[in-house]
């Protein structure tokens, strides 16, 4: 039932333990800073797999190659989309409560703002977008790497900043996997901000 997945109000006896701002300037700063590192490492092994293959990337077709990279922004974009809608097939199949979109200096956002969700709902919403993508571009690149190297590299460049772009996510995963375990636990998310409560301890 949707009922045991959220809550409307925070009940008697719970209270805030955490909260996340990913407007916040120094905390956007660091989850942006770790998607560009993390980009630039998948990428850089990406380039590394393609030499050690025999292939001679410097010798790509630069028409081929404005054309792949035209795709691959255009990809990208649709990537950040339905990221978010992801986010919100789920939460709206778990809460059935209305959603919130939007898109900051620091991130794209979905939210359910006006529900606390429980914390099983809660690592579904958040964990699905990271786990569908991955799979999604992991096998893309995989077979990429054997059909055509600038194919493979545009891939592995959407699969870097796709893992890199889940840095907020897989923080609040992290939090709640290993940290927040009691399953009474709530979260309030409202796309850029989440908020998390706990029932006092006695």
């Amino acid at each position: 039932m949707k009922e045991n997945n959220f809550v409307k109000e925070v009940p008697s006896g719970y209270v805030q333990v955490k909260y996340i701002n990913a407007k916040n300037v120094k905390v956007g700063l660091i989850f942006n800073a770790i998607c560009l590192l993390v980009a630039a490492a998948v990428i850089t092994v990406a380039v590394l797999l393609a030499v050690n293959s025999g292939e001679n990337i410097a010798e790509a077709n630069p028409i081929k190659t404005l054309i792949v990279t035209i795709i691959g922004i255009a990809v990208f974009f649709a990537y950040i989309i339905l990221h978010e809608l992801v986010h919100g097939v789920v939460y709206k199949q778990q809460t059935g409560e209305k959603l919130t979109f939007g898109l900051s200096w620091s991130c794209a956002y979905c939210g359910v703002p006006n529900v606390y969700v429980y914390r099983k709902t809660a690592i579904i919403a958040v964990a699905a977008p990271l786990i569908i993508f991955s799979i999604i571009f992991m096998a893309t690149s995989a077979v990429a790497f054997f059909l055509d190297k600038t194919f493979f590299l545009l891939s592995a460049a959407i699969l870097g900043f796709h893992l890199g772009g889940c840095s907020g996510d897989i923080y609040v995963l992290a939090l709640l996997i290993f940290k927040f375990k009691n399953k009474k636990m709530l979260m309030r998310d409202t796309g850029p901000e989440q908020y998390f409560y706990l029932p006092k301890e006695n």
